[in-house]
Formats: C-alpha cells, sequence, structure tokens
C-alpha cells in the first residue's frame, strides 16, 4: 500500500484572539464606569419606595426562610479587627480587583479578555434597570431589623449621607455588583487557566458575599438577582473555545499534529 505523507493543516486555534488596541478598551472601560455612574445618579430621587421595597424584601427573605443577615453581621462583631477588615474590604477590592482580574486578562489572555469583559459590560448595564424599576435601601438603612451600619461606625465608610452623596446611588442595592463582579473575576479566572487549584479562586466570591451582607449593605437577595444577571449574560456571550451550533456550545477541537496518511478514513 502506498501511502502518502502530507502535513496535516492545523486548525485554527479558538482561543487565538488578537489583543485589542488598549486605548480604545481603556476609554470602553471608562465610558462604561461613567455610564454605570450616572444613571445610577439618575435612579437617586425614589427614597420613598426605596424603603418600601426594603421592607418587602425583608419580609420575602423570612418568608421563604432564607438565613437572617443578623446571625453574618453578629460573627463579624465579635472583633473591632474582623469587622474592620470586612469593611475594609468592602471599600477598598471591588474595583480594584476587578481592573486587575480585565488587566491580567488583556495582557495574558486576550481572547478571554474580549469576553469578560463583554460579560461584565452586559451585567452592568442590566444593573442600571433595576434602580429605575425596583429601587431598594439596603438593610442598614432599614429601622427595626437589629442590623448596624458597621461603615459607619466601626470605619472605614465609602458612603456620606444619603442626601449629600453625589458619587454613588445608595438605594440601588439590586443588584449587588461586588458580589456580581466578584463571581465573573473568579468564572473568568476558572475558565482562563488550567492549574488544579484554580477552584479556590471562588473564595473570592463568598468571602465578598459575606462582607456585603455582614456589613449591611446588601439583603441575599441582591447577591441572587446578581448572579442571575450574570448567568443569563454568559449563557448570551459565547466563551473562547466554543463554537455556535453545537449541542452543548461545542468543545473546541484540537489541532492535528505530525503527518497523516493521505485519503485516510475514506
Amino acid at each position: 500500500m502506498n501511502a502518502r505523507t502530507e502535513p496535516a493543516a492545523a486548525e485554527p486555534d479558538a482561543t487565538a484572539t488578537a489583543r485589542p488596541p488598549l486605548l480604545r478598551e481603556f476609554l470602553l472601560v471608562a465610558g462604561l464606569f461613567l455610564v454605570y455612574k450616572f444613571g445610577r445618579q439618575l435612579a437617586v430621587r425614589h427614597t420613598a419606595n426605596a424603603f418600601h421595597n426594603a421592607h418587602r424584601v425583608w419580609d420575602l427573605e423570612r418568608a421563604v426562610r432564607l438565613p437572617d443577615e443578623t446571625g453574618v453581621q453578629s460573627a463579624l462583631l465579635h472583633g473591632d479587627l474582623l469587622v474592620h477588615l470586612a469593611n475594609t474590604y468592602y471599600a477598598t477590592v471591588h474595583f480594584p480587583a476587578t481592573l486587575a482580574f480585565l488587566v491580567w486578562l488583556y495582557v495574558s489572555r486576550p481572547a478571554h479578555y474580549v469576553w469578560a469583559r463583554r460579560v461584565l459590560a452586559a451585567v452592568t448595564a442590566a444593573a442600571l434597570v433595576l434602580p429605575f424599576t425596583f429601587p431598594l435601601a439596603p438593610p442598614r438603612m432599614l429601622t427595626g431589623t437589629g442590623l448596624l451600619d458597621t461603615a459607619r461606625i466601626y470605619g472605614p465608610s465609602v458612603y456620606g449621607p444619603p442626601s449629600g452623596d453625589h458619587l454613588s446611588n445608595q438605594f440601588a442595592a439590586m443588584p449587588s455588583l461586588h458580589f456580581g463582579w466578584a463571581l465573573m473575576v473568579a468564572v473568568g479566572l476558572i475558565a482562563a487557566t488550567r492549574s488544579r487549584l484554580r477552584w479556590l479562586w471562588l473564595l473570592h466570591p463568598l468571602v465578598t458575599l459575606l462582607v456585603i451582607v455582614g456589613t449591611a449593605n446588601h439583603y441575599w437577595v441582591d447577591a441572587l438577582a446578581a448572579a442571575a444577571m450574570l448567568g443569563a449574560a454568559l449563557a448570551l456571550v459565547r466563551a473562547p473555545g466554543h463554537t455556535s451550533g453545537t449541542p452543548g456550545g461545542a468543545v473546541r477541537l484540537p489541532a492535528q499534529r505530525g503527518p497523516v496518511l493521505a485519503g485516510a478514513g475514506r
């Protein structure tokens, strides 16, 4: 049998993506942040509805027997150092961690960067809608719950009095982008790396969840809403290494290596 050998044409790597222009990406991310801040500010004139909705959310959580937020806060209040660390985590980790995540992906995993940026943009854009349709005061403002505003009492605090706060909308507790972004950081790093320890990245959203609830900045349902939005975005935005039209999102095929027999498989 005369078998002629020919080099196989390597299939394109599904994760091979040119790195987007840095200036364009900087403007996109900065623009998204400004739109988010501006959009939240447009929804600040719904104080009465925000407190009404807060009582409804609190009652709903008790009706479906979600754990009481006061239990998490009580654990933090066992020592001043622990609650201070939780407040510091809330104030300082959110934006830097997400930015570091995007920068690392941009430098090391361009295809995953484009995917992650699109997912985060979709989640953030969706989060702009809820403050208009469902303004929500955070649990730290709700009387009769037994919860304390730990940032105001123990510091550090990122919020001033709501009436004079021109940088954030404190009546936009739902969804919690602290949790949504933290969860995307973990999902993105798990998807972009191959270390057996990569699942430890899930500690970031877990710690974030305990912090946002324990400091009384968010309800459990705020995190659930953020997770649902992220799940929808992940379903809509195709991840690197997947192609449409194949059951389950299609798996990337490895490129062939070495010679193959001409006519083999015919």
